[in-house]
C-alpha cells in the first residue's frame, strides 16, 4: 500500500510558485523565505518522485508532470478551503467591514455575499462599495477590516485573487471621431486604469485628451455609453450597452488587471479568516 501523503502546505507552496512565477515572489505571498519555498518544493518532488519545475538562469517553467499536478493541487486546495468554511468555527459571529471595488465581477457579487451569509448567519457584513482611491484610505484609517480592489502602487500587504484583461471599451454605436486626439473617459489621478491607458497610448505615439473625469466605474460606463469618449476597464465592466474596441482602430494592448485582497495578517479574527478563505475559494473557481 502506498503511504505517500501530499500535505496541504506543500501543495499551497507549489501553487504559489506557479501563480507568482518564482520562489522569492511565492515566499513573499505565503510568508516564507526563498530557501523555505525551495525546501518545500524539493520535499513535494520527493513525495512524488518527479521534477515539477525546469529551471534556467532566467526562467522557471512547469514540467509536464508539474502541469498535471497543478490541476489536482488546485482542486484539493479548493475542497480543503471549502471544508474549512463549512465546519471550522461555523458559528463565528461579529461584524466584518468589507470594502469592495464597484466593478467587482457584478454577476458574482450578489450570489457570493448571499452564499457567505447562508453559511455564516451570525456574521454581520457591512459592505462599502467604491474604488481603490477611496477604499484604501479607509482601510489605512481602520474603518475597513479588508478590501477587495484592483492592484495599486501601495506597500500594503496584499494577495492576488484574480487576473483579467484590461480592455478598451466603446459605446455600442460609438465610432472614434476624425480628430488628432483620442477622447477619453477616465478616473481622477492617480487611478491605475488612467495611468495604464494613457501610458499605453503614449508608447504607441497616439495623442489623447480627457473629455470626462469620473469617480466610479458606473460614471465611466455612463460617459462611454453617452459617447463622451472611450475608456480602459477590466473586461468584467462590459455591459450590454458597451463593447470592446474594434480591431480596426489599432489601439495599443493593455496589461492584465489584478484583483487583490488587502488584509492585515497580524489582525485575524474568525469572521475575517472565514471570509478570506471563502473569497479565495470563489476566485480560484473562476480560474479553473
Amino acid at each position: 500500500m502506498n503511504s505517500t501523503i501530499l500535505e496541504i502546505d506543500l501543495l499551497q507552496c507549489f501553487l504559489a510558485v506557479v501563480q507568482t512565477g518564482g520562489f522569492t515572489k511565492a515566499g513573499d505571498k505565503i510568508g516564507l523565505t526563498q530557501s523555505g519555498v525551495s525546501i518545500k518544493i524539493k520535499r513535494l518532488e520527493g513525495r512524488l518522485d518527479t521534477k515539477l519545475f525546469t529551471r534556467t538562469s532566467k526562467s522557471l517553467a512547469l514540467t509536464p508532470e508539474g502541469e498535471l499536478l497543478k490541476g489536482y493541487a488546485q482542486r484539493i486546495i479548493n475542497l480543503h478551503n471549502e471544508a474549512l468554511q463549512r465546519f471550522v468555527t461555523p458559528m463565528a459571529s461579529g461584524t466584518l467591514r468589507i470594502g469592495i471595488e464597484d466593478y467587482f465581477v457584478p454577476s458574482l457579487l450578489s450570489p457570493l455575499l448571499s452564499q457567505f451569509r447562508q453559511h455564516h448567519p451570525n456574521i454581520h457584513l457591512e459592505v462599502t462599495m467604491g474604488n481603490g482611491i477611496t477604499l484604501i484610505p479607509l482601510y489605512k484609517e481602520g474603518a475597513l477590516d479588508l478590501v477587495v480592489t484592483g492592484d495599486c502602487s501601495t506597500t500594503l500587504t496584499k494577495q492576488t485573487l484574480l487576473k483579467a484583461p484590461l480592455v478598451w471599451i466603446f459605446g455600442q454605436d460609438y465610432e472614434l471621431p476624425d480628430t488628432p486626439c483620442i477622447p477619453l473617459a477616465v478616473f481622477s489621478a492617480p487611478c491605475c486604469f488612467r495611468i495604464q491607458s494613457t501610458e499605453a497610448l503614449d508608447r504607441a505615439g497616439k495623442k489623447w485628451v480627457v473629455k470626462f473625469t469620473g469617480n466610479s466605474v458606473v460614471s465611466i460606463q455612463a460617459a462611454v455609453e453617452a459617447g463622451l469618449g472611450i475608456s480602459a476597464l477590466p473586461i468584467w465592466a462590459l455591459t450590454e450597452k458597451l463593447r470592446k474596441a474594434p480591431a480596426s482602430y489599432n489601439l495599443p494592448d493593455l496589461p492584465q488587471h489584478k484583483l487583490v485582497l488587502f488584509a492585515d495578517e497580524n489582525d485575524i479574527n474568525p469572521a475575517k479568516s472565514l471570509f478570506i478563505n471563502f473569497i479565495k475559494v470563489e476566485m480560484a473557481k473562476l480560474l479553473m
